[in-house]
């Protein structure tokens, strides 16, 4: 079964190949009709040429030889015949005049004594008549021509070609100068018609083989040229998907190499930009970690003395002067500040460099939240819509950091109550359960301008406020902790006003944890990382 169904994808995708191969946007199929069109037109216009050429080489010649053949015979033989000829005379001369040569019939038109009309042809009384003769032809034979210098003869020589029941004939007819009957030939000219035809349908299998030979030259041409392209193509679509030591091989000197060796001159300009931009990178996330933890051993003694400033001013009655108390407090804020700024700095330099790991435990969602709102004192202000036994498969600190970043970010810059609720969902995909987090605030929003930027490092969307509690990075480092799970958070306004923003993650990230960095282990805390609701855009 498995055997018959790839063999029917391998049909399936042949067939598609050779559709795409023939569809009219396609250069191949454009280059083979401009050629046969090319062809056809070529050779379209040489067949008529040449049908029409041979067609009156053939007429001309079968014409004028029954012409000079017809009057030589009214010359020789009806102008023997007497002014008023009878109708016998007439008769057994057209009969005489009809075993000429060329083998045409003969009519003999003349008056007798009594001036009445005679008539005689060579086929009896259903042969040639009269009435076969066009109208146009008898008036310009009978039409009596002025004579001058140019004209030594009053009556002339006419022809015209008829066509009666599909046969082609030519009609004649002359009168015999000084008195005497009046001559009409006909001759059918049915053999040069047969030669025609056959001559035509010659030059239309020509034709056709012309548009065939120029339909195989053309695939032929086309597939020279587009083997280049095509090369050239798969060249950029691999340095599209980040192969940047993909080269094309260059051969000869025309526009198709010039346009490789310019492929090959921009990868590689476009391969040492990379390097030099990955090493730029690299350098300043090696210089951000390195002065992350050359902070650490500093800040740690700067800690220890602030916790016991903090200490004596909670303490009535301590050592410390009211003049410079503000400055104290001041100390101790910014020290506190400085350290969450450092610790987000070394999470954000884990996720740089992809050392972040994922330490999964069975979490009931609802517990989570709960203990999140409850460390930090915000349970006067949150409302919590969850409940107990959704439980998920994921790393309860870094779920702990994302949680305290969204609510954090709604209490400081949305408006109280802030409302979380939880719910499960069947995900984008089947058996992919997928837990859903919704922290709602009810602010004034955020602008339209910030939402794209608000999980970007270190956006403040008031540079009235450049300074705020936050580091500007806690809703990065909260994005980076639903990636590393792989989920997801989106922002948006509320119709009814407010933010939301939107957790979405797997409910058992165990496959994910399995994989090369997102394996247990790493710098685990319980509570460093999180900005205690920082924003990436200040509203």
């Amino acid at each position: 079964m498995t055997r018959r169904r790839g063999g029917l994808r391998g049909w399936a995708a042949g067939r598609a190949k050779a559709l795409s191969r023939l569809r009219f946007t396609s250069l191949r199929l454009r280059l083979v009709v401009v050629f046969a069109l090319v062809a056809l037109t070529a050779a379209v216009s040489a067949s008529g040429i040449a049908y029409w050429l041979n067609r009156e080489a053939v007429l001309t010649r079968t014409q004028d030889a029954v012409l000079r053949d017809f009057q030589q015979e009214m010359r020789n033989r009806a102008g023997t015949l007497p002014v008023h000829p009878t109708q016998d005379q007439l008769q057994h001369t057209a009969g005489q005049m009809a075993n000429s040569s060329q083998r045409f019939s003969v009519l003999l038109v003349g008056q007798d004594a009594d001036g009445r009309a005679v008539y005689g042809n060579s086929g009896g009384l259903s042969g040639f008549a009269l009435e076969d003769v066009p109208r146009s032809l008898r008036t310009a034979v009978d039409k009596r021509q002025p004579l001058d210098a140019a004209n030594k003869s009053p009556y002339h020589l006419y022809w015209q070609r008829v066509t009666e029941h599909g046969t082609p004939y030519l009609v004649a007819g002359t009168r015999i100068i000084g008195g005497g009957p009046t001559g009409y030939m006909l001759k059918s000219l049915e053999p040069e018609a047969k030669d025609l035809n056959s001559l035509a349908w010659s030059l239309g299998v020509a034709t056709a083989l012309a548009l065939v030979g120029a339909a195989l030259l053309a695939q032929a041409a086309a597939t020279t040229v587009l083997k280049p392209v095509h090369r050239l193509g798969v060249a950029a679509r691999r340095l599209g998907e980040g192969r940047l030591d993909t080269r094309l091989r260059v051969s000869g000197t025309d526009e198709l190499a010039d346009l490789s060796r310019t492929f090959n001159n921009a990868a590689e300009a476009l391969e040492k930009r990379v390097a030099d931009m990955a090493a730029r990178d690299e350098a300043s996330r090696r210089f951000v970690a390195d002065m992350s933890h050359e902070l650490r051993t500093p800040l740690t003694a700067i800690t220890a003395v602030t916790e016991v400033l903090e200490e004596e001013l909670e303490f009535e009655g301590g050592g410390i002067d009211p003049m410079i108390e503000p400055a104290v407090r001041l100390v101790v804020s910014e020290t506190r500040r400085l350290n969450n700024l450092v610790e987000n700095l070394m999470e954000v330099t884990r996720f740089d460099a992809g050392t972040a790991r994922l330490v999964l435990d069975d979490v009931d969602i609802a517990d989570q939240i709960t203990a999140c709102i409850d460390a930090r004192a915000w349970l006067d202000a949150v409302e919590l819509d969850a409940d107990r036994g959704i439980h998920a498969r994921l790393d309860p600190r870094r779920l702990d950091v994302i949680l305290a970043n969204l609510i954090g970010n709604a209490l400081k810059h949305g408006g109280s109550p802030v409302r979380v609720s939880v719910r499960e969902s069947a995900g984008e995909t089947a058996g992919a359960a997928q837990i859903v987090i919704q922290v709602r605030d009810h602010g004034p929003g955020i602008p339209e301008d910030v939402l794209p930027h608000v999980f970007d490092r270190f956006y403040k969307a008031s540079a009235s406020r450049p300074r705020s509690e936050g580091s500007g990075l806690g809703l990065s480092i909260a994005l980076n902790n639903a990636h590393i799970h792989g989920g997801d958070i989106t922002a948006a306004n509320s119709p009814e006003g407010g933010a939301v923003f939107t957790l979405r993650l797997p409910q058992d990230v165990s496959d994910l944890a399995a994989e090369p960095g997102a394996d247990a282990g790493g710098d685990v805390r319980a509570k460093d990382g999180a900005d205690g609701g920082s924003k990436g855009g200040a509203r």
